[in-house]
């Protein structure tokens, strides 16, 4: 080991993304995948504020 080599050595830098660019269908499906989301989110609201009849499993008394 050299004197040189102590300490954090530097990240290699990352490539830059290549800007893509979009089209219809590619919006179309981001779109559409928004939509979903935001779905997905309303039933989880509406699940979370609902009680369901039963709690789980139940234990008997005995021991």
């Amino acid at each position: 080991m050299s004197g040189r080599e102590g300490g954090k050595k530097k990240p290699l830098k990352a490539p830059k993304k290549q800007s893509k660019e979009m089209d219809d269908d590619d919006m179309a499906y981001k779109q559409k995948q928004k939509e979903d989301q935001k779905a997905l989110e309303a039933l989880k609201s509406k699940a979370a504020k609902g009680t369901f009849g039963t709690s789980g499993i139940k234990k008997s008394g005995k021991k």
